[in-house]
């Protein structure tokens, strides 16, 4: 053979096991008690995708039942619950603690056949019983109308993990890991979503784990060589390239390869009493009290068939081992009586009368083989997060304030006092809290939070790393340049119980647009379900902001993922954009006390003029929404304009125009609103946190005009007021994609929400002005001229426009 035969040899998933680890752990009866749990896990896989009626086919299958429409996944869920049931026999045998999350898309049946076998299924959800009625209803529901999805959704019992988007399987594990010093988390991950990049990359979270402190992530990599309907590229490389693949990931690869039952269980239970071995040594050593050292964790390679235990042809296509098994293998069967035959002998080939009783019941010995109470993957409290969830001891915020005699008369870095009072939420959550941010936390004016909890770092140490670079094995704040690995890290920490912090540059927070979308969906579902209990919201700082990064140009200006926040449901978004630090300690307070949301805060990290003390700010931010009555002059009549705002630089521009208007028309009637919560704009028929159309109406009148300076894109704020009685009168300012190397005022002027823009355009839309106004507008145009003059000629800003304040 030649050597690249040799290399290639293992590339086949048929025939005998082949392992890396030699023995035949399991006795005769064991291996016929593993075989039959299995067997049944995947009789219950294919009724879930097939059937509608004849649960256990007491009788001849007949057209009518089959579902009228076929929906599943069937290619990956033999080697889920193959998985699965050799994890519950190590449970049982070393009194593991250990949850079960899948990779693969759509392997739905592969998890939900061993959870509806091992009882927990049908405790939290007493109709699915164990009995003919209850089989009945647990196909049915299967990919039907009222029903559940073919993802492991929220509704499947210890799912933490969906799998709707592929890639994050290995960073849910990581954070679920976390401050769990005896769970072990079972990630299979599939070949096909092993070609992604988050996936890619999650292979580094064994850098990220402290054996003495964190639980052990086991990866399955299944190898079914097939992604929908083309090869997988991990599944077309040799067994000598794989393995050098893994163990440069830092890994200790164990191959467990083939299709024949008996020897691959022999092989699989020797391969997971192996890596048992490994984690509880690797534990041991890191906890005897000598140095932390990175371990090389032991991980699977599974390589077994497509659709294993499929018919191997049907109509002369090859569907066992092949790509045809990815999805519904038999599609025509209630209008084929030739196939509907090839799928009654295909289930009735794993023997489902030596399977469940006369009552439809799981046989005693099935139900003896998986592990009992909270051992029991499917109902382990890690998995149900809020169950195990503890309030974080707050320090209070107040004690943090920025103080503030006059409005707009000081400068202070907005988000440098967040990171002391996240340093000592940190110092009392030692157990259950982490900060989790790319490599930008000293960036972004957090560093404080290093004098409780250094950088984790277990990799190799320079002597020059000493120097200004906060990093320890103990270390409780996680950063890596991959924004995808920490937010997975993030959520598995919180679905699991505990809190966090996640912060990140503006532009960039779209690289987890998708990762954002799943969660929200994720918690909107359970919102719905009694039996999961609330976890602590995902919290977002988006710092860095777009009327910042006139240094860095173009491409870091992008402050549209407040456009994708407001996609998701009402019920678990929220945005807010705290205009000074004191807004920003309260609103982070709320969010860091709240469940089940998603809150995103956007506020810059730059010197940036503060407004509110922080009486003044509880109030305003519990509020949400605000009339500044100091820049207000329109008390006891109606004002001629409203000037809004929303962000920090948005609020200092608007308050710099208001000032120059009052300069120049000393009896024009301006109002000043500033709005934190922004979905305060919807109606309170859309969000729980709107304002009802009279309080709207009140603050932003029936018929002024309304000059509005957003943060983000102009557009969003029309979205979200358009059904407001005064939109025509409504005025947007924002970011129109209009930048490059700029100056702070220049960036401001070219997307018109600069001071001198938004006066033009008062004096533009308050009638009495058109006219009267002329020699002021005018006046404004000029110096806006001179202002981009001078920052041509001197690369900064004018100093009397740079360093404006408030007077008023």
């Amino acid at each position: 053979m030649s050597d690249t035969a040799q290399a290639n040899a293992s590339i086949t998933a048929f025939g005998p096991a082949r392992a890396t680890v030699a023995g035949a752990p399991l006795s005769p009866e064991q291996l016929r008690q593993t075989h039959a749990f299995w067997r049944a896990c995947n009789y219950l896989a294919l009724g879930m995708i097939y059937l509608q009626d004849n649960p256990l086919l007491r009788e001849p299958l007949k057209p009518e039942q089959i579902k009228n429409r076929l929906l599943g996944h069937w290619g990956a869920s033999p080697a889920l619950s193959f998985a699965y049931t050799h994890l519950n026999r190590a449970i049982r045998q070393y009194d593991l603690d250990a949850i079960f999350l899948a990779g693969p898309g759509h392997g739905a049946p592969g998890v939900l056949g061993p959870v509806y076998l091992e009882g927990s299924y049908s405790e939290i959800y007493p109709d699915k019983s164990l009995d003919e009625e209850g089989l009945l209803a647990f196909f049915k529901q299967f990919s039907f109308p009222g029903g559940i999805g073919s993802h492991c959704t929220p509704e499947t019992p210890g799912s933490i993990h969906e799998g709707g988007e592929l890639g994050y399987v290995l960073s849910h594990a990581c954070g679920a890991a976390f401050d769990n010093p005896g769970l072990i988390v079972a990630a299979v991950v599939g070949d096909g979503e092993a070609e992604t990049g988050p996936l890619a990359t999650s292979w580094h979270i064994n850098k990220y784990l402290n054996p003495a402190r964190d639980g052990a992530v086991l990866p399955i990599l299944n190898l079914n060589g097939y992604k929908i309907n083309n090869p997988t590229l991990l599944a077309r490389i040799g067994h000598a390239e794989l393995e050098k693949l893994f163990e440069g990931y830092g890994w200790r690869p164990y191959f467990v390869e083939g299709s024949d039952p008996d020897t691959m269980h022999q092989a699989m239970a020797a391969t997971l009493d192996r890596c048992v071995e490994d984690i509880r040594a690797i534990r041991a050593t890191a906890r005897a009290g000598g140095p932390v050292q990175r371990p090389r964790w032991p991980m699977i390679v599974l390589r077994s068939p497509k659709g294993w235990t499929a018919p191997g042809e049907i109509d002369g296509h090859k569907v066992e081992g092949f790509w045809r098994a990815h999805q519904v293998p038999i599609a025509d069967v209630k209008k084929n009586p030739a196939h509907l035959k090839l799928l009654e002998d295909w289930m009735r080939s794993y023997q489902p009368e030596e399977l469940f009783d006369a009552d439809g019941a799981p046989v005693p010995e099935l139900r003896a083989y998986a592990p009992t109470g909270n051992r029991r993957m499917g109902i382990n409290p890690h998995a149900n997060g809020g169950l195990l969830r503890k309030a974080l001891r707050m320090p209070d915020f107040r004690d943090y304030a920025q103080a503030v005699e006059r409005p707009g008369r000081i400068e202070a870095e907005n988000t440098r006092p967040l990171g002391v009072f996240l340093r000592d939420i940190m110092q009392a959550n030692m157990r259950n809290f982490r900060v989790f941010g790319p490599d930008e936390n000293t960036s972004n004016k957090l560093n404080a939070v290093y004098e409780t909890a250094r950088k984790f770092w277990i990799a190799e140490y320079f002597p020059e790393d000493a120097d200004g670079t906060e990093m320890d094995p103990e270390g409780r704040v996680m950063e890596m340049l991959s924004e995808h690995t920490l937010e997975g890290m993030l959520e598995g920490y919180l679905l699991t119980g505990r809190h966090g912090f996640f912060s990140t540059y503006e532009a960039f927070v779209h690289v987890i647009d998708s990762m954002f979308n799943q969660h929200a969906k994720w918690l909107s579902i359970c919102n719905h379900l009694s039996w999961r209990a609330g976890i602590a919201s995902l919290n977002l700082l988006i710092t860095s902001t777009v009327w910042r990064q006139d240094h860095n140009g173009f491409t870091h200006q992008d402050p549209g993922f407040l456009d994708v926040v407001v996609n998701k449901s009402a019920q678990v978004t929220r945005i807010y954009l705290p205009p000074d630090v004191n807004c920003l300690l309260s609103v982070t307070d709320h969010c860091l006390r709240s469940e089940n949301y998603v809150n995103v805060i956007v506020c810059d990290k730059q010197n940036h003029l503060q407004y509110l003390d922080m009486e003044r700010a509880i109030v305003h931010c519990t509020k949400g929404i605000g009339l500044w009555d100091w820049a207000s002059n329109d008390q006891g009549v109606e004002p001629d304009v409203v000037i809004a705002s929303a962000g920090d630089i948005p609020t200092k521009e608007a308050l710099a125009a208001v000032a120059m208007l009052r300069a120049e028309f000393p009896d024009l009637k301006l109002r000043f609103v500033n709005v934190v919560d922004l979905f305060k704009l919807q109606p309170d028929t859309e969000h729980p946190h709107g304002l009802s159309d009279r309080d709207f109406d009140s603050l932003f009148t029936v018929d002024k005009p309304i000059i509005f300076n957003f943060h983000g894109y102009p557009w969003l704020i029309h979205r979200l007021a358009y059904r407001r009685t005064n939109h025509k009168n409504l005025h947007v300012r924002g970011y129109k994609e209009k930048g490059n190397i700029n100056t702070p005022l220049e960036l401001a002027i070219n997307n018109q929400i600069d001071r001198f823009s938004l006066a033009i355009d008062v004096i533009d839309r308050v009638p009495r002005l058109h006219v009267a106004g002329a020699h002021a507008k005018e006046k404004f145009k000029n110096r806006q001229l001179a202002c981009r003059h001078y920052a041509y000629a001197h690369g900064t800003d004018l100093p009397e426009v740079a360093d404006w304040r408030w007077e008023g």
